[in-house]
């Protein structure tokens, strides 16, 4: 075998999970297409000794610090196939050959499909977000919009209601709320807009305001949405692995996929993005991997 773990993504989870496999003298290749989740994002939020640094520099720290250890490579490319073999996986990538590895770790993260309005893409991760954890307080006590309907949105105006009491929900289209939840979001002044929403009006993506179809418009310091999600590569035909109803990949305590020798971490695994949690996950499934590595050689 050519490597111990090759871990398919080098983000926080997959550096993570490098620096305990380094750390555990294990042969690991990092692959990695460039193209993480958050490099639209100006500044990372509630991570510990982080708060308000750019994402592209703490993965680049975090890099150089894996990189010390001299049993863990990088390479940049981006994987076109994995498959099972006698022993082990060997792994496919764009223009560089494969590889063989003994287990294999998924860190590749999510890809958002944002809804087609002029505008948003060029707002997504600075004025446009989806995480009051992660954006909240910098937008705290402004006028905020939510751009999503029906029981998500309910629940999202109830949290958000901590941060921002002028709050106006976009069902960009006829309301799906029930009666009882229509109510509770007028007792809490809550306005519901039906309006189809067709434009962000933006200064370098910061959002000024929002244009409806009917000619109206509103100004908003920020808009919260709800992007659909897809996985960055569809490995679990090729591996066998399942994923679950929200489009992730099905993972156990352990970050064990439910495919023996494949493990998974970070946001593939989880709708909750947090960077702290990200690389706990990528640890996580760095010692149960070392661990089963210990058993198949003892």
């Amino acid at each position: 075998m050519d490597f111990d773990v090759i871990i398919i993504g080098g983000s926080y989870a997959g550096l993570s999970a490098a620096l305990t496999l380094g750390r555990s003298t294990r042969n690991v290749l990092i692959v990695d297409a460039g193209k993480p989740c958050n490099r639209h994002t100006p500044h990372s939020h509630n991570f510990l000794t982080h708060d308000g640094d750019r994402p592209a520099d703490i993965a680049k720290a975090a890099k150089a610090e894996v990189l010390k250890y001299p049993t863990v490579k990088f390479l940049e490319g981006k994987v076109i196939s994995a498959r099972r073999i006698d022993a082990g996986f060997t792994i496919g990538i764009e223009n560089a050959g494969s590889f063989t590895t003994r287990k294999v770790l998924l860190a590749t993260g999510l890809k958002d499909t944002l809804p087609d309005i002029k505008g948003l893409a060029a707002c997504w991760a600075i004025s446009a977000i989806h995480c009051p954890y992660c954006h909240g307080y910098e937008v705290k006590n402004e006028k905020i919009a939510l751009l999503m309907n029906g029981d998500h949105a309910f629940d999202m105006a109830k949290n958000l209601h901590l941060w921002n009491k002028d709050l106006t929900i976009l069902t960009n289209g006829k309301s799906g709320f029930t009666a009882e939840q229509s109510e509770k979001l007028k007792s809490k002044s809550i306005s519901i807009l039906e309006e189809e929403v067709i434009e962000l009006k933006h200064q370098n993506g910061q959002l000024q305001h929002i244009v409806f179809k009917n000619g109206g418009k509103r100004a908003f310091k920020a808009i919260y949405i709800k992007p659909e999600i897809k996985q960055h590569v569809n490995f679990n035909e090729q591996l066998g692995f399942e994923l679950t109803d929200l489009k992730t990949i099905k993972v156990n305590e352990q970050q064990q996929t439910t495919a023996s020798g494949v493990y998974a971490a970070g946001d593939c695994t989880t709708l909750f993005r947090s960077l702290s949690f990200i690389t706990a996950t990528g640890t996580m499934a760095a010692v149960m991997i070392n661990k089963e590595l210990i058993s198949d050689d003892f």
